[in-house]
Order: structure tokens, then C-alpha cells, then sequence
């Protein structure tokens, strides 16, 4: 609902300059006006509202703009703002809670802000986002780099009924859900809600993304539609965990998340691009002059080739925890940089913080899509003026030779390539049959589905030649199962030639969401190793991966990445 414009004259009342830029007006209540002369907004004690931008309140009904950790119960309430820094053209005013600073650095003539935040007393984390609930006739649409349209209105939900977490069943058969407005954070240039005649965007340039935790395949929600409410929802999680099974992270006193461009315009995409080209050119900002800010190296770069002679083609780089005790995609207290090897192998990060880092790899696929081993490299020491670049020596990353018999699948952390995957999708788990086979030698890989979720049984049949199989010298054989995540409540057992050797459950694998939040490419990444006596396999063979049992709940089970059998 659109509230009556109110004039910006009025809201700058008591403001002494005749031509007002950035300001700070403090209303003597416990409130404040902040902006420029292009917007305003009316901040309360938790919630921004009455959001002003070419004459028209865009926060209407909606609660606004507020920041929170681990869940809404915890709301961060702002005790003090005052005016920190002062450059020509802008103002930095820091607002504080028991929990940190909030920073809003509004320049003058610019329809939005640079905002970020310094920890000063979080919690272990979590969850921690910033996010704006803004007026839902106004803002009717969604974009991020996945997934852009009308977002649901509100009677849709009216009429559907609600099955689980966030997600209704409609009329139609079909799903409703926030989850398939989600998006892998490290690719997203900008993301935001928009209409006829508004935008609202959140800009994260690249390398500026150092401050997120997780690694390339770090998901997140973005947009959505409030379901009790209809506000429509542009969430910045700075620091998320809806696609994680882990995320327990003591944050260090001083670490900043930020800045991002928060940015307003007429609803038109190609004009957010154009400030998103202009914010990678600034980056790093000159006027954020924090001492761990500034405290900076131009490039750490590398090479990475394979023990067996291989370059690294297209491997995933990670720059992360020293001495690392949890996976990449858990880790969250510091800073974290993600990139890919080129063809031979190089690599490069800009603009890395000093400090003491490991190095990880592993394959994001062809033509390294073999690779089941991940590279890491301690130790690595960041530091120097701003123009030093670090050259790390040839880095050789050692993988075991390999007597393969079959491969379905890349390894890649990921489900690409087989049937159904791609993007994120309510329920698509539902298209996957309870039973296939995959014939090796014939099928395909797209003939593999990316996730099992139905009393049945996946079978890879496959044949041995019979040399390999005598009564005195049969060599045994080792089966790698890699899941891209894993929802728990099925259980798959894993049977060679109805002998079982193994299980996929809930009492070994951590959980992740991603399978029942419209996940389809990726989870918490987990990789099991299943020896097979040699004397089992004959010239005609089978692997089947058979679901003894589902959870009561929808959509829970396996996304696998990648399986191969090879001699050892």
C-alpha cells in the first residue's frame, strides 16, 4: 500500500544548509532522518521506514529496513548515530548497537548508499543479513542471477496449502516457494526487487566479495515475498546458512562486512549494470580508510599441475582458514577468496587482505572431471604494501594414478549434467523415477538423475572383460560415491551383486537443506569410498543404490555429484 508523498522540505526541517547532500537529523525521540537530496528514510530504533526517493514513500505497509542474526527474534537496536567521517562529497554516519556499528556512507547526488557493518560483540554465528521489506504494490518483481519475474502476489499463497518450511502446494499441482528465489552468491553481480518506475538493488562487486562466508558454491535466499505479510523481501545475507548443514563461526572484534552499493533507480535492469561496471572500477574503495580495510596486497597468484603431468584446467581455487578444521563451504570467521584455474592451470586473487592463509583446489569438472582429491597448501603468508603480488612457486598437486572402470558424472561438487538439475526449482526431485539403469558403455550421463527420493532402486550395470576375472587373480576394486548434498531422512543402501557394501544415512552424513529448498545442483559436498572384494564381480556386474527407507517429510535424500569404480 502507497503511503501520501510527503515533501522532502518538510523531512529536512531544522537542517541549516540551503542546499542539503548527504545529512543526519536526529529528531530528539529516539529516531533519525538520514539521506541526501535525492532520498531519505526515517530511521526507529530497529526499522527504517518512510523511505522517500522521487516523491513517493516506498516502504508503505512493510516493516522496511532492519539487521538481524540468527533469526528475527535477534534485531539489532541502534542506540546512537552520529556523523564519523566527513570527505567532500559524502558522510559516513555510523549508527550503534551492543552488536556493532552500521555504516551508511550516502554521497551526495547518489540514490542509495554504501553500506557495511563492523562486528564488535555477534554472537557465534549463524545467520547475519541486512534487508529491506518494501511496499509490495510498488515492487512487484525480482531479480538475481538466476531466476527473474513477477514474484508470487500474496492471494496465491491464499489459496494454496502449505506442505513444509515456507512451501505451499497450489491448485494446479505446482509449488510455491520463497527457496526458488535463491541464488550462488559468488556469481551474483546485483540482485534486487523492481517495478514499473522503482528498483531497489544491492551491488556486490567483484573481488569485493571477500567478506561472505563459504566458497563457490556458497547459496543463498535473495528475493522473496513475505508469505504472512506480502511485503516483498530483498535480503542481504552477509553472513548465511539456508543451504548449509554447518555454520558456527566466532567472528574476530573489528571484521566488516562490506561495503555493497545499496542503490535506486527507475526499475531498469541495464542501468544497475552500468553502476555495477562503475563500482568494480572503483573497487577497492578509496574512502573506506579502516586499517584492516586498507591493509591489502594486489594479487597472490599461482600455477597448479597434476602429479601425473596435467594442468589444473579449470580447477576450483580457494584462498581460506590457515590449518583448516571445517570445509570450505563452512568456513565463515575471516575472509575468503574464490576464482578458477585457466587452462594451464594458473590462477590469481586481487586485491587479497594480509594474513596467513591455506590454499585448497579441487575439480570443477572436465577436463580434470576425474579428479577425486582435494590440493591443499598451509602456511601461505599475505603481506606486504599494497602493490606487492605474491607468486606462489609451481604447485604441484598430487593425485593417485587411476585404473578406471566406469565414471558417471564429473567431479565438481556439483549435479551438472544429470537429469534435472539446473537453477532452483520447488519439487523437482519429483521428476526423478524410483528406478532407472545406467548401462555403462551405452547411457549417458543426462540418463542419471541428480537426486533419489523414491522407494526404488538406481542400478549401474556393467561388464568386465574376462581377463579380469579369474579364480586365482582377481584384483579388488574401489567404488567413490561424491554427493553434491544431502537431505536427511532417506536411506540408500548400496549393494555389488546384491552383496551390500555400504550406505548412504542420516547416522553418517551431515544435512543439509538444499534438496527441500529448491536445491538441485549443490549442498554440503561429501565423498565416501567403498572397497569391493575382487572375488564378487564377474563379466556381468551391477551396482545398485537401493532407498530402504524415506523420511516422512518431502524431498529428502541424496544429489550426487559424481560415482566411479576403477581397480586398486
Amino acid at each position: 500500500m502507497k503511503l501520501p508523498t510527503v515533501a522532502l522540505g518538510l523531512l529536512l526541517t531544522g537542517i541549516s544548509l540551503a542546499k542539503q547532500h548527504g545529512f543526519l537529523k536526529d529528531n530528539g525521540d529516539g529516531t533519525w532522518i538520514i539521506g541526501n537530496d535525492v532520498w531519505n528514510m526515517t530511521q526507529e530504533k530497529i526499522y527504517g521506514s518512510k523511505l522517500y526517493y522521487k516523491d513517493q514513500e516506498l516502504v508503505g505497509e512493510a516493516t522496511g529496513h532492519y539487521v538481524s542474526y540468527n533469526g528475527a527474534a535477534s534485531n539489532l537496536a541502534w542506540t546512537d548515530a552520529n556523523i564519523v567521517k566527513t570527505g567532500s562529497n559524502y558522510i559516513d554516519i555510523q549508527f550503534d548497537a551492543a552488536e556493532g556499528e552500521m555504516h551508511w556512507v550516502i554521497f551526495n547526488g547518489l540514490a542509495g548508499a554504501y553500506q557495511y557493518f563492523v562486528n564488535r560483540a555477534l554472537p557465534v554465528l549463524g545467520e547475519f543479513r541486512t534487508l529491506w521489506r518494501l511496499d509490495n504494490e510498488t515492487f512487484t518483481s525480482a531479480y538475481n542471477a538466476d531466476k527473474d519475474g513477477v514474484l508470487p502476489p500474496l492471494s496465491e499463497y491464499a489459496v494454496s496449502t502449505k506442505i513444509q518450511d515456507e512451501t505451499w502446494k497450489t491448485p494446479d499441482e505446482g509449488y510455491l516457494t520463497k527457496y526458488d528465489w535463491s541464488g550462488f552468491v559468488r556469481e551474483q553481480e546485483y540482485w534486487g526487487v523492481y517495478g514499473e518506475n522503482f528498483g531497489s538493488w544491492y551491488l556486490k562487486q567483484h573481488p569485493g566479495k571477500d567478506y561472505f562466508n563459504g566458497d563457490h558454491l556458497k547459496q543463498e535466499l535473495m528475493n522473496h515475498r513475505e508469505s504472512a505479510t506480502g511485503d516483498v523481501v530483498q535480503l542481504n545475507m552477509i553472513h548465511g546458512t539456508h543451504f548449509q548443514a554447518l555454520s558456527n563461526d566466532t567472528l574476530p572484534n573489528g571484521k566488516i562486512w562490506g561495503p555493497w552499493l545499496w542503490y535506486l533507480n527507475n526499475g531498469i535492469k541495464s542501468d544497475v549494470s552500468l553502476r555495477y561496471n562503475n563500482e568494480v572500477n572503483s573497487w577497492p574503495y578509496k574512502w573506506l580508510s579502516d586499517a584492516s580495510y586498507r591493509s591489502r596486497i594486489a594479487s597472490v597468484t599461482g600455477k597448479l599441475v597434476l602429479s601425473d603431468g596435467r594442468p589444473a584446467a579449470g580447477a576450483a581455487v580457494f584462498l581460506g582458514d590457515n590449518h583448516p578444521n571445517k570445509t570450505t563451504l563452512d568456513m565463515g570467521s575471516t575472509y575468503y577468496y574464490t576464482t578458477y584455474a585457466d587452462n594451464d592451470g594458473s590462477f590469481r586473487f586481487t586485491d587479497v587482505r594480509t594474513g596467513v592463509y591455506a590454499l585448497q583446489a579441487w575439480s570443477n569438472g572436465s577436463p580434470i572431471g576425474d579428479i577425486t582429491t582435494t590440493y591443499l597448501k598451509n602456511d601461505i603468508n599475505v603481506s606486504g604494501p599494497a602493490t606487492s603480488k605474491l607468486r606462489l612457486d609451481k604447485l604441484t598437486w598430487s593425485v593417485p594414478a587411476s585404473d578406471t572402470v566406469f565414471q558417471i558424472g564429473d567431479f565438481d561438487r556439483k549435479s551438472t549434467g544429470f537429469a534435472y538439475s539446473g537453477g532452483f526449482g520447488a519439487g523437482r526431485v519429483d521428476n526423478c523415477p524410483a528406478n532407472l539403469t545406467y548401462a555403462v558403455g551405452s547411457s549417458e550421463t543426462s540418463d542419471w538423475c541428480f537426486a533419489q527420493n523414491k522407494i526404488g532402486t538406481f542400478r549401474i550395470a556393467f561388464p568386465l572383460p574376462a581377463s579380469n576375472i579369474t579364480s586365482n587373480n582377481t584384483s579388488d576394486a574401489l567404488l567413490t560415491v561424491s554427493l553434491a548434498g544431502y537431505s536427511q531422512g532417506t536411506t540408500v543402501n548400496i549393494f555389488c551383486n546384491d552383496v551390500r557394501i555400504g550406505n548412504l544415512s542420516s547416522s553418517g552424513i551431515l544435512s543439509d537443506p538444499s534438496l527441500y529448498r529448491s536445491g538441485t545442483v549443490a549442498g554440503e559436498w561429501h565423498q565416501f569410498e567403498f572397497p569391493i572384494n575382487g572375488s564378487r564381480l564377474k563379466t556381468s556386474n551391477t551396482i545398485d543404490f537401493r532407498v530402504a527407507s524415506l523420511s516422512s517429510s518431502l524431498w529428502r535424500g541424496p544429489i550426487y555429484d559424481a560415482i566411479k569404480l576403477e581397480w586398486i
